[in-house]
């Protein structure tokens, strides 16, 4: 008999988090120190075979995406830490084959490099930025469990007014978004 796939949803909070419905949930805190650690813990007692890294981000205004458009990440490149590849990696890639079922599920979605930084802003070499990526992804291929991430873009990355962001589309595109790419994820799992 095959298992089902047991699949692990990690956002840095609640308000980016469905309901689960036949995953786990984690709340993985902001920033790549939380999100890595926590992840990392969840991963080790719950033992998922797939991770999918939601939320919420900023992206470049010469990008012109309109608030709560779903990107696809490829990649996870860590923005902060500046040393050579050889001391520490600073790029994860998506699984394919979660890359390929988002894709398929997501035609519409720009699927791009998202970077993660610890302050905003900081992910100057990526269009669309973060705080978590790298460190859930990073968590995951450690633990060699494929994952992806998936963002909801709340605002450009230059605009310091939080009053102008759009938290409330951002929250509702993802949170959307979420059980109908856990269901595809299983589907092409079994």
């Amino acid at each position: 008999m095959i298992e089902r796939p047991r699949i692990l949803v990690v956002a840095a909070t609640e308000r980016e988090l469905a309901s689960p419905d036949g995953w786990l949930a984690l709340e993985c805190g902001v920033g790549p120190v939380e999100a890595g650690a926590t992840t990392a813990m969840a991963i080790a007692r719950h033992r998922p075979t797939i991770v999918l890294h939601v939320g919420i981000a900023g992206a470049c205004r010469r990008r012109a995406f309109a608030p709560a458009t779903l990107v696809i990440g490829t990649a996870a490149r860590y923005c902060d830490l500046g040393v050579k590849t050889y001391f520490a990696p600073s790029t994860v890639l998506a699984a394919p084959a979660l890359l390929a079922a988002a894709a398929r599920l997501l035609p519409a979605a720009p699927q791009l490099v998202i970077g993660t930084s610890a302050r905003i802003g900081g992910a100057t070499d990526c269009d669309v930025e973060a705080m978590e990526g790298f460190a859930v992804l990073r968590a995951a291929e450690l633990a060699g469990v494929p994952a992806i991430e998936i963002r909801a873009i709340s605002n450009d990355i230059d605009e310091l007014d939080r009053g102008r962001w759009h938290f409330d589309a951002a929250f509702a595109a993802i949170t959307e978004a979420t059980p109908i790419l856990v269901r595809e994820f299983i589907r092409c799992a079994s």
